[in-house]
């Protein structure tokens, strides 16, 4: 069973044990003795369940087991010892265990609620927030079955309360807030300087495009969805005007994947000021990455992505052979965007694929018809790829896989979770059973090139209730803070730095830092084996933990977040800052 598995097992069987507590509570309350005592029984096979689940997740790592170790597991022995020994010795009348087992019932709930609401890290002033509910709610349950309450529990859960408002709850974690526009660390970058010789302009505006013969009310770069792929040459310098005809929430241009200068990586509120309506922006800088990249907006990016506001862009190396065809992939108000246009392809002819996952899940890809390489993973080749066949790809969101072949005499075809979207003819073939490739066995392996670490931070992403806003928010939340409540990942110019990113949630995260490729080193405690994989998209899925490293060598600061936007927007978005 996966770490991911043995997370959602947990929860179930936790919300099974307080059922069962409470369920004979109830009972007992009712006077049905047989049903209550079933139901006991149930609870207590189903909090040995969860002892066995818990030594199995801290076994995986402590952060997978934090809360239920320290705060979960004792309110449950806890449930156990003052139930149990009540229920032997009970009289006649099962009602007078009704408090007991609807107590142990509060207690698992409130070692679940910790969970839910507040997970990582474990915290006093949590742990004293859930014993001093838990004894107020027995306390109530007392007045309300027509029993006197016992002092002790109400002056327990009195104290507890106090306790725990004195420590803090822990819901929140003291901000070292970002704030400020276009920082200036005194660097300047060669990338940006020289005469333009690409120049481009994008116009963002509201436009109604056709999707399968449906009218969809989209935001557009030039009235298009996708915007104009943005095609360079090695060596070329980029000069692109940014302009926003009417979109109110305001625009940028964050170049997704390519390790621009910091000034020019879009992000509204950190690099720049998001361009409003009647207002303009011009980016610039060399094009020295060859590579399959894209672009989209930055502001309000969960609504503006989704929407239409992005685009290719594709740098690419002299002279260009072959047949070169981008596939950006993209769902617009719940339809899939229609394929490139495919023009015929001679036998013998090399074809590059280069696809764009541009949504914010994952997407299967699958090639039929042709054997074919991997030739590069966000924009970075690997070393040695081997022909594969019959074998899928999962692209995490804003990742990009570029698939090379030699046109064959047959048809070959491309689909997208078992949608086709590149075709020279027709093809028969299932691909759904098809094996998934690991990207990080692929390929021919390199010695990594560092021996320590200068820097070394861990990422624990969740899921908390923010208290810190106006209203509260159930947020995605890393270290158990939400934006713009994270501190900031502080480097010095020239540190190797290490993240160990951890998903205890129950949702994939595809990460992306911005500014800078990682190099992957482990995924849950096992080496990266095939060629150097470096990375600026990856899916950290439940239970996973990820090691990844990279030398910090493009100074400002950067967002750092997951690249499901809706998730970014919710709160999982901290920022890497050189000092």
């Amino acid at each position: 069973m996966t770490t991911g598995s043995l997370l959602a097992a947990d929860l179930v069987i936790a919300v099974l044990a307080a059922a069962g507590w409470l369920g004979g509570g109830a009972a007992s309350a009712a006077r049905r003795r047989p049903l209550a005592l079933g139901l006991v029984a149930f609870a207590l096979l189903a909090t040995l369940a969860r002892a066995i689940t818990i030594i199995a997740l801290a076994r995986a790592g402590w952060w997978f087991a934090a809360e239920k170790v320290l705060i979960a597991a004792p309110l449950s022995l806890a449930a156990v010892a003052v139930a149990g020994p009540r229920l032997l010795r009970a009289p006649g009348d099962i009602r007078s265990v009704a408090v007991p087992l609807l107590f142990a019932g509060y207690a698992a709930s409130g070692g679940l609620l910790v969970t839910v609401l507040h997970g990582y890290p474990a915290s006093a002033g949590v742990g004293l927030l859930a014993v001093a509910g838990v004894l107020a709610a027995t306390t109530v349950t007392w007045r309300v079955l027509g029993a006197r309450p016992s002092p002790t529990v109400s002056r327990a859960a009195l104290a507890a309360a106090v306790a725990a408002l004195v420590t803090g709850t822990g819901l929140a974690v003291t901000p070292d807030a970002v704030t400020g526009v276009a920082h200036d660390h005194g660097y300047r970058d060669a990338r940006t300087a020289g005469e333009p010789t690409r120049r481009f302009t994008l116009t963002a505006g509201t436009a109604t495009v056709d999707v399968s013969g449906r009218d969809v009310a989209a935001w557009a770069f030039n009235g298009q969805v996708p915007g104009p792929e943005l095609t360079a040459t090695v060596g070329d310098v980029l000069e692109v005007t940014l302009r926003n005809r009417n979109i109110a929430r305001g625009v940028t241009l964050h170049w997704h994947g390519y390790d621009v200068p910091n000034s020019q990586d879009g992000v509204p509120g950190v690099t720049q000021a998001a361009v409003l309506p009647g207002q303009e922006f011009v980016y610039r800088f060399r094009a020295d990455q060859v590579g399959t990249y894209w672009y989209h907006t930055h502001a309000a990016s969960d609504v503006g992505v989704r929407k239409g506001l992005y685009g290719a862009l594709v740098v690419r190396p002299a002279p260009v052979t072959g047949v070169d065809v981008t596939v950006p992939v993209h769902t617009l108000a719940g339809l899939p965007l229609p394929a490139p246009r495919v023009e015929p392809v001679e036998a013998g002819v090399r074809v590059r694929l280069r696809l764009i996952n541009t949504d914010s899940t994952t997407h299967r890809y699958a090639l039929a018809g042709t054997p074919f390489r991997v030739a590069a993973i966000d924009g970075s080749d690997l070393r040695n790829p081997t022909p594969l066949v019959a074998t899928a790809v999962l692209i995490p969101a804003g990742g990009r896989y570029d698939l090379v072949f030699t046109a064959p005499a047959t048809p070959v075809a491309l689909s997208v979770d078992g949608r086709e979207v590149y075709a020279t003819g027709p093809v028969s073939a299932a691909t759904g059973a098809w094996p998934v490739l690991d990207p990080l066995t692929y390929g021919v392996a390199s010695p990594v090139p560092w021996a320590r670490f200068d820097r070394e931070f861990t990422l624990v992403l969740d899921r908390g209730l923010d208290l810190r806003g106006l209203l509260p928010r159930y947020a995605h939340t890393v270290n158990g803070a939400a934006d713009p409540d994270i501190p900031p990942q502080v480097v010095r110019l020239g540190d190797i730095v290490k993240f160990t990113i951890v998903n205890r949630s129950q949702v994939v995260h595809p990460w992306h830092l911005h500014g800078h490729h990682v190099l992957v080193l482990t995924r849950n405690g096992r080496p990266a084996t095939g060629s150097l994989l470096w990375l600026d998209s990856f899916d950290v899925r439940p239970g996973e933990v990820w090691e990844v490293a990279f030398r910090a060598d493009n100074p400002g600061m950067w967002a750092n977040h997951c690249h499901n936007l809706a998730h970014a927007d919710a709160g999982m978005t901290l920022h890497l800052l050189y000092s």
